[in-house]
């Protein structure tokens, strides 16, 4: 969960907080506890867009028959 702070400990705190978000933890600045601002790091990638695809390239092997696994019994299932 990220950081959320109000506008007073933002403006008190802004050095600390923006070091932080250097370091790779971006926070939230609220007004009357609503959210209104999101501060990251300029080079921190957008929320959410991270490349998910082949996170896990090498720690598993995808056998060769997959797209075949368990074709007699789920054509047994459908009275096949």
């Amino acid at each position: 969960m990220m950081l959320t702070v109000n506008m007073h400990e933002a403006k008190t705190r802004l050095s600390s907080l923006v070091d932080k978000a250097m370091k790779g933890e971006p926070f939230v600045i609220a007004k009357a506890g609503k959210p209104v601002a999101r501060v990251t790091a300029i080079d921190s990638p957008e929320l959410g867009s991270e490349r998910r695809l082949g996170f896990m390239k090498g720690q598993i092997k995808v056998p060769d028959d997959f797209d075949r696994m368990g074709e007699r019994e789920i054509a047994e299932m459908f009275g096949g």
